[in-house]
């Protein structure tokens, strides 16, 4: 029987008791609605704008940064000034979305809803947080509006949740601590493998024989798209490709596909399979992807053919993905398109085959371990995600 088993029988083997989250907590706004007798007691925080609290920002520091989303950071009490606070405390945004925080030392505070436990010796303000964060969807639910959405307070403070006995509470923020620990450990490791891929892909790449992607391909293309008011065109078997699936990926399916009548009466053509597809237009221009099927595509998607005897398409691929911000630099009009000329023109080094050859198979490696979501780092904080979740839930379960 595990520990937390064993508190569980000898602490609360017939249930727990449930309450409000108002009767747990104090916090730092007055709301009313709430009976007078459960009114929470105020406490005090300071807070200043989320434009001030960017200004504080410095890479290492003893003060956190607390924000209603997701900017993170640290600066000192020097630079905090009037705005520091102190204590153990949760977060819930006063506009935008569920982003619930916790946060035990010195801070500064740029629009939340603080609030402190109302009994340390008998809420474990971390078991709340942890409690909350398991419901993150229905607190969700109780933002509400047109624009940025803002937290019903009175539904959230309502929230009933399970009050085991304090040794029981500690010891489930003991195992969610070491979930948390462990992914955060994965993250970092992802985040350093990302630093030595960019290391190694600016070494792999040699410096001399420039060639234009002209020089390279058997045939450069764009696509086209049917007329959309004719359904009939979009009940086929062709796989139809647009830009925003275009996102440093293999296409093996794509959401739209199209019927050869519809390639008939329209610009679009079919292109065979491992083509390097740059996207030209909208919020994904100059990303790229590889087609692992023969396709069609829309306009907006430049369709390199390579040459196989001069050069490896993936290595064209990793190439441009390397290249992808001065790629999208060239770009034009507020949208900053760029066009096929572009795409033509630009220029990559390139080695022997074999050369070419083992520089993909290296990056592959690198690709695999940090993009991939069936292996590498990401399938693994993926499951360690999942574990944690269904722990989350099995140790948040109590009967009333």
């Amino acid at each position: 029987m595990s520990r937390i088993e064993e508190l569980i029988k000898e602490k609360c083997p017939n249930g727990v008791k449930y309450k409000s989250l108002y009767e747990v907590t104090y916090w730092d706004k007055k709301f009313n609605g709430l009976e007078k007798e459960w009114q929470p007691k105020i406490v005090t925080f300071k807070h200043t704008s989320a434009k001030h609290l960017k200004e504080l920002y410095l890479k290492k520091g003893t003060v956190k940064l607390l924000s209603t989303g997701i900017f993170e950071g640290f600066t000192n009490e020097k630079k905090a000034g009037n705005f520091l606070s102190e204590g153990e405390v949760i977060t819930i945004p006063s506009g935008g979305s569920a982003n619930i925080k916790y946060y035990n030392g010195k801070f500064v505070d740029s629009g939340n809803i603080i609030a402190v436990s109302a009994n340390p010796n008998l809420y474990n303000l971390k078991y709340v947080f942890y409690v909350l964060k398991n419901q993150n969807n229905l607190i969700e639910s109780f933002f509400r509006g047109s624009g940025v959405k803002h937290p019903s307070m009175m539904n959230i403070l309502k929230i009933r949740i399970p009050i085991p006995p304090i040794e029981v509470q500690e010891e489930i923020v003991r195992i969610l601590d070491k979930f948390s620990e462990l992914e955060s450990e994965l993250e970092s490791e992802l985040e350093a493998r990302k630093n030595q891929y960019e290391f190694w892909r600016q070494k792999l790449f040699p410096k001399t024989n420039f060639l234009k992607i002209s020089d390279i391909c058997k045939k450069i293309t764009s696509g086209g798209t049917p007329d959309t008011s004719n359904e009939e065109y979009f009940k086929g078997s062709i796989p139809w490709l647009r830009t925003q699936e275009v996102n440093w990926n293999v296409i093996m399916r794509t959401e739209l596909k199209i019927t050869q009548e519809a390639i008939s009466n329209s610009s679009a053509n079919i292109i065979p399979k491992n083509c390097v597809i740059v996207a030209m237009y909208g919020a994904t221009v100059g990303k790229v992807a590889i087609n692992g099927i023969e396709l069609s595509t829309n306009q907006a998607c430049c369709n390199l053919e390579i040459d196989e005897t001069i050069a490896n398409y993936k290595y064209v691929f990793y190439w441009l993905t390397y290249q992808y911000k001065y790629i999208k630099s060239l770009g034009r009009g507020s949208q900053t398109n760029i066009n096929a000329s572009i795409v033509k023109n630009l220029q990559l080094p390139l080695p022997s085959l074999e050369e070419q050859k083992n520089i993909v198979n290296i990056l592959d490696k690198f690709d695999k371990l940090i993009n991939d979501i069936s292996e590498g780092i990401p399938a693994e904080i993926e499951a360690r995600r999942k574990q944690y979740e269904y722990y989350r839930n099995k140790l948040l379960s109590f009967e009333e």
